[in-house]
């Protein structure tokens, strides 16, 4: 006979048998944390691509940039697109060269500052676009396994309470609840792991570009002061 109910409690330890099994807030539980682990996925495929798609375009954009074509040819082909990452910081600053120079500017530590500005601006909104989502895969993997033990206390609770109404300690009564309470620590785990993978690699990644960003700012921004002095100087000389 108690051969016959280890068979029957090892045929129900399925994982699909353990979920439909489960009460009703375990099976809460394990759905939030399934579903918590498909936005993970999602998260992490979108943000590869998009990771992948801006580091080819900064490095399509800085070989264009340092091949010697003019700036101003160079912001004319740009001018009319949507522009994002090194491409949009250029034609931030250049934009406001332009309209600095055709409002006469005379100041060229005001006109500096105003490009910088620009600039600063530009990456900062960038850089916020490349951070996007990211926080939801800080909050799934921090907040994964908690929830999950949620699920597996209320299950072992649930459990104790079937035990001490069947007035039974046989395995073959004890083994399915327990399982099904540790079925959602597991789901946690499964959700909480990959998110915290990605949130350090992504943000790794969001780091680089940014550091990236800062960096062609800061060269472009010396090239600009030079042609500022150019520009500025016959100017100041004149008046």
């Amino acid at each position: 006979m108690e051969h016959a109910d280890l068979a029957a409690a090892a045929s129900s330890v399925s994982l699909l048998s353990l979920f439909m099994q489960a009460g009703l807030i375990v099976k809460l539980v394990m759905i939030g944390l399934m579903g918590a682990s498909v936005w993970t996925w999602a998260i992490v495929i979108d943000k590869y691509m998009n990771f992948t798609k801006a580091r080819r375009q900064f490095d399509q954009f800085e070989q264009v940039f340092w091949s010697g074509q003019s700036l101003e040819e160079l912001y004319r082909t740009l001018a009319e697109r949507q522009n994002t990452g090194l491409a949009a910081i250029f034609v931030a600053a250049m934009r406001e060269w332009k309209k600095s120079f055709e409002r006469g500017a005379r100041s060229p530590i005001g006109l500096q500052m105003r490009i910088d500005r620009a600039m600063d601006v530009t990456i900062s909104r960038e850089s916020e676009t490349y951070e996007a989502r990211l926080g939801s895969l800080a909050t799934i993997g921090s907040a994964g396994p908690f929830i999950g033990l949620f699920g597996t206390v209320v299950g072992i609770m649930t459990s104790f309470q079937a035990i001490a109404g069947s007035k039974s300690t046989n395995l073959a009564v004890v083994a399915p609840g327990i399982a099904e309470a540790l079925l959602a620590t597991a789901i946690g785990l499964v959700a909480a792991i990959p998110a915290v993978m990605a949130y350090n690699k992504f943000m790794a990644d969001a780091g680089k570009l940014g550091a990236r960003m800062e960096g062609f700012a800061d060269e472009f921004s010396a090239i600009l002061s030079r042609q500022i002095d150019e520009k500025l100087q016959p100017r100041q000389a004149a008046q």
